[in-house]
């Protein structure tokens, strides 16, 4: 595979971190995958005990039997610049795309009386399986970034995850331990803190407009503190008894991956600033699971040249080819 080599300007972290999610970013990439969004079909997927999870799916003229269900971060949705990029380049590789969103994310607080959280892996897992039964015998992979990559591993780690006929996992820059994560977030440049209380603060509000008899977030937003609002919500929306237990409900570190039901693949960089890669080595061994560390990319970034398709588009596509022909 060829390396991730970035110019001397992109081996900034923060850059390779902020840059790609730019609105400025928003006009070219929306250029580029002018077919996938020409072609794409809305989907309304039930994904057991009454969820309901959208999708998109885009077809190339000539399927080549591939089928990728791409899922986005936290506060990002299906129409995330790095979402609309890979899914283009898998499409012009021949591969039929589906672009998930997770509850409450996108368009998409009215679907849901409850609100979202990061351990509603049921819902995800049945909206895979959702998936694979409308569309019979496509190769199934499965494609993450940051929690969506997060997400995707769980699922194929999970009973029952072998029958869907998963061909692959692959997660870009995931979500390894969450508390290390949030403590990052806290400790690092308060324009991540900054960014994501904003975004999730925008959510909370149109979870409210749409279901206001279920949620008021008022009082909660008056403090806008990651660790406050995620602690106060995970005790009023949870079973969880507490913020750490919740966390480490959604942690794939100790032997959470020890069973994964396809081969799966981790990309992310030594300089992320908001995933610890020193917690990469309390990863389950498992021979179905390889991990590839770049020395510069940040978080999702890996950016070699300004105005060119992320290096992880082709990592993506080159793993496709080596894991089926291993």
């Amino acid at each position: 595979m060829r390396p991730f080599a970035p110019t001397r300007l992109l081996r900034n972290r923060h850059f390779q971190s902020i840059y790609p999610s730019l609105t400025l970013q928003r006009r070219f990439v929306r250029r580029r995958a002018a077919q996938l969004l020409e072609r794409s079909t809305s989907l309304l997927l039930d994904c057991g005990e009454g969820v309901r999870l959208q999708a998109f799916h885009s077809a190339p003229a000539r399927p080549d039997g591939r089928l990728a269900v791409l899922l986005h971060g936290w506060e990002g949705s299906a129409e995330a610049n790095y979402m609309l990029s890979l899914g283009q380049d898998l499409m012009d590789a021949g591969l039929e795309v589906v672009r998930l969103n997770l509850r409450d994310h996108g368009d998409t607080h009215h679907l849901n009386r409850g609100l979202f959280h990061s351990c509603l892996l049921p819902e995800v897992l049945g909206a895979v399986r959702a998936i694979a039964e409308r569309y019979p015998g496509r190769k199934l992979w499965l494609v993450g970034f940051s929690l969506g990559g997060n997400f995707l591993l769980r699922v194929a780690a999970e009973p029952g995850a072998a029958a869907l006929g998963i061909a692959g996992v692959i997660a870009i820059s995931p979500v390894l331990d969450p508390a290390r994560t949030l403590l990052a977030l806290e400790q690092g440049l308060p324009i991540y803190r900054r960014y994501f209380v904003w975004k999730w603060s925008r959510s909370l509000l149109r979870k409210q407009a749409h279901w206001p008899a279920d949620h008021d977030f008022t009082d909660l937003l008056r403090r806008p503190d990651l660790r406050h609002m995620t602690a106060v919500l995970v005790a009023r929306n949870t079973a969880f008894p507490h913020l750490e237990a919740y966390l480490q409900g959604y942690a794939i570190t100790g032997e959470r991956l020890a069973r994964l039901a396809a081969p799966a693949v981790i990309l992310t960089s030594q300089d992320d600033p908001i995933i610890p890669a020193a917690d990469l080595a309390r990863l389950a061994k498992n021979p179905q699971l390889q991990v590839h560390v770049t020395a510069h990319g940040g978080h999702t970034g890996f950016l070699e040249r300004l105005g060119e398709p992320s290096w992880a588009n082709y990592f993506v596509l080159e793993t496709m080819q080596r894991v089926a022909h291993a």
